[in-house]
């Protein structure tokens, strides 16, 4: 190899070091563009041709070595000059100063990189506000929360999130105070409870401020249910409680007739009230996942067989008619046919109490893909449109007016509940709807 040929490698060599060192630059300030590049490029490499003929041999070696450092992506571990005087160790000593910057810039940009994905990963909103109010930094989770526009950055904070309890907690922390955590309800979504929570920021430029934004919707939902379930449960005991204690008052006094009758109703509250407890155990356990599957392949008639035995009295006391409808494809289901028989024996009670007297029930199977529906299908008043998602929440109860001659029908309200919870043992799922006909229809839907 001639001596201009090696002189042009070593150029182009150090054409890279100072290309690497710009391309870093401008990346980390974020300008960096394609024309940018090529530009640079172009430059470099001019400059480095004249330089390969006008330096001395010494510093030409230098950036060489200095180069293969960088392009074994290095840079902060390349060798440093040695103690000179000459113009050349001021040269070499600037290079290894480029070096150590395009280091230091790699490293901020690893810094920056890090710092994006923790905040994009976090569930938790978090906003950075300067000295002046005006956004700097939101990630996802705040994009998500606020419904912020893209374009949401240099803004004054209450032009994103208009509440004033925020705006006081950022004025506090600016002016050196601690603010206290803050509720949010009724934002963007009104359906949606945040907690704010605000921190100040000590910078080199000023003092800002960190909004953090948590999502308590679900919390405050899981609250509330507990909250009814409570009240519920209070009130279901409180109403036989109150009967039996009446009438055990009321036997000291009373004919044998009359003690004959108050024991029968002490009995029917008791047994009201045995009832409650044993369903509730019972989603206790299934809310737990306690109870376990025994499949094997059943007959849906012999089911069906099962149900109206279990319900001979009440059936033969409302009068109702129960006819099937099972498709020749539908006959048979895999799955536990205990579980089944109680989530069917739910249905059909409940189609009871509401079907009018002397009316007709109807069981039907069909085939549906892979999956077989099961309907239970009554001529009653129907359900409200408004009710139809809620029959299945626990102690749900329709207008007595819609009941059988407005009476209570006697269930603890958790029955459907517990329907549901059967259903979805099995991995299918149970719906409900009017039929167009009058009346209301529950489907149970079960992979084959």
């Amino acid at each position: 190899m001639t001596f201009r040929t090696r002189i042009f490698l070593i150029a182009i060599t150090a054409a890279e070091v100072s290309i690497l060192a710009a391309v870093l630059l401008l990346s980390a300030m974020g300008t960096v563009s394609g024309t940018a590049a090529v530009t640079t490029l172009a430059a470099a490499t001019i400059v480095a041709l004249v330089l390969a003929w006008t330096l001395p041999a010494p510093l030409v070696h230098r950036v060489q070595v200095v180069a293969e450092h960088v392009r074994r992506g290095g840079p902060e571990d390349a060798p440093r000059s040695g103690p000179n005087d000459d113009e050349i160790a001021a040269i070499t000593s600037g290079v290894d100063e480029l070096v150590r910057l395009a280091a230091g810039m790699t490293n901020l940009e690893a810094d920056r990189a890090r710092l994006a994905a923790i905040l994009g990963g976090m569930i938790e909103g978090v906003l950075v506000v300067n000295e002046h109010g005006r956004l700097q930094l939101a990630n996802d989770a705040a994009r998500r929360m606020l419904r912020m526009d893209a374009a949401a950055e240099g803004r004054h904070y209450p032009e994103i999130v208009r509440h004033p309890a925020v705006a006081e907690q950022i004025a506090v922390v600016l002016a050196g105070g601690v603010s206290k955590s803050v509720e949010l309800t009724a934002l963007r979504d009104p359906g949606v409870t945040l907690i704010a929570r605000t921190a100040a920021v000590d910078a080199r430029r000023g003092r800002g401020a960190v909004v953090v934004l948590h999502d308590i919707t679900d919390l405050r939902r899981a609250d509330q249910i507990r909250r009814d379930f409570v009240a519920n449960v209070s009130h279901e005991l409180r109403t036989p409680l109150t009967a039996i204690r009446g009438y055990v008052e009321a036997l000291g006094d009373a004919t044998p007739d009359e003690s004959r009758e108050f024991l029968s109703i002490v009995a029917r509250h008791t047994l009201r009230m045995e009832r409650l407890v044993r369903d509730l155990l019972r989603l206790a356990r299934l809310d737990a996942g306690q109870e376990t599957l025994e499949r094997s392949e059943y007959r849906i008639a012999a089911i069906a067989d099962a149900v109206e035995t279990d319900l001979a009295v009440l059936i033969a006391a409302r009068g109702v008619r129960i006819e099937r409808d099972i498709a020749s494809d539908a006959e048979t289901i895999h799955g536990d046919a205990a579980k089944l028989q109680d989530a069917l024996r739910n249905l059909l009670e409940n189609a009871a109490n509401y079907s009018p007297p002397n009316g007709t029930i109807t069981v039907r199977s069909r085939r549906n893909g892979s999956s077989v529906l099961i309907s239970i299908e009554d001529h009653g008043p129907g359900i409200p449109a408004a009710d139809l998602t809620r029959v299945f929440e626990r102690f749900y109860r329709v207008d007595k007016s819609r009941t059988r001659d407005g009476a209570d029908p006697g269930g603890t309200g958790l029955g459907l509940a517990i329907v549901r919870h059967l259903v979805e043992l099995h991995g299918g799922t149970v719906t409900a709807a009017n039929r167009p006909a009058g009346g209301a229809a529950f489907t149970v839907e079960l992979p084959l």
